[in-house]
């Protein structure tokens, strides 16, 4: 039995194709399945049924697969080990984040951090929690910035800053003529809303509902992404709430519309998370110590209460 082959029954999981399988790993698919057949007449059992389409792990298959994740994840270790004892930072590191902190925040750190290492290949991709979270779990993203707590074992969580809500608030809303506002002054049925999918927008509806019994059939208007919640909201077609960070990006006209919270202000926490084996950890360290150390001079938020990102 090898590594490689374990990578290979793990390709072959994935992508439920021996010949995608073969394309990810960049050999031939008679190369792989032929290392695939000496495992299984190794081992004495069938780890795939071939004669499924498309091709399904057996149920000692499964069982293997996990194993064969542990195994590799340790394998892979033994380099990170190396990388540290050298205190070399780099290589390809795969990093997720969150469609609503994407935006703000990876212009604020990323140049600084490229020019501070600049042998490590970042690959970022902008996900939801869900898919982060598959993705971490399937070993497919090394860490993702993601709204917390996610309350997932297999992941830590290493938190950022804490981002407050801000009320968006146009003209001639009953809201509009109040300096600041709280959480009890809120209507979900007035409230402009990102589609479903989204964790901010979890979040909104569980601050509404900290204080209101409201039905989720009640939303009337939801979209894809924040600027478009502005622009609705300066239509006249309710209010929103928006993240601190997109706050900073409005326009003057714009900015006249926001209303900060009373305080306990609600926010949400914002963390690096990755997998429990902390493979990469040395470049995670480095992204968290980035991020930090550029976001402390633009959220200075104390007395916040954190509003869970989990759907309730």
């Amino acid at each position: 039995m090898t590594i490689t082959q374990l990578h290979y029954v793990l390709a072959i999981a994935e992508h439920k194709n021996f010949t995608k399988a073969a394309e990810k790993c960049f050999v031939t698919q008679p190369t792989l399945s032929t290392q695939i057949q000496k495992l299984e007449d190794e081992l004495d059992i069938l780890i795939f049924d071939r004669s499924k389409k498309p091709i399904e792990l057996t149920d000692v298959g499964k069982k293997i697969v996990q194993q064969a994740k542990n195994i590799v994840n340790e394998s892979d270790r033994i380099q990170d080990i190396v990388d540290q004892q050298k205190g070399f930072i780099g290589g390809e590191f795969k990093l997720g984040i969150i469609p609503t902190v994407m935006p703000t925040l990876l212009p604020m750190f990323l140049k600084t951090f490229i020019k501070k290492h600049p042998k490590v290949k970042l690959k970022i991709e902008e996900l939801t929690t869900e898919d982060i979270i598959t993705k971490i779990n399937d070993g497919h993203l090394d860490a993702a910035i993601a709204s917390t707590p996610l309350e997932n074992d297999s992941i830590k969580e290493r938190v950022l800053f804490y981002e407050p809500f801000v009320g968006y608030i146009p003209d001639h809303h009953r809201l509009a003529g109040k300096k600041t506002i709280a959480v009890s002054d809120l209507e979900i049925e007035d409230m402009l809303l990102l589609e479903d999918g989204h964790c901010f927008r979890d979040g909104v509806i569980n601050l509404c509902k900290a204080f209101k019994n409201h039905q989720d059939d009640s939303f009337q208007l939801e979209s894809g992404s924040i600027e478009t919640l502005v622009k609705l909201s300066d239509e006249g077609l309710g209010m929103t709430l928006l993240p601190y960070l997109h706050t900073l990006d409005l326009n003057n006209t714009q900015k006249a519309n926001l209303h900060h919270f009373n305080e306990p202000t609600p926010a949400r926490e914002v963390s690096l998370i990755y997998h429990k084996s902390e493979l990469k950890i040395h470049i995670i360290d480095a992204i968290h110590n980035s991020i930090s150390g550029i976001i402390r001079g633009a959220i200075a938020f104390q007395n916040v209460e954190i509003i869970s990102p989990l759907s309730k």
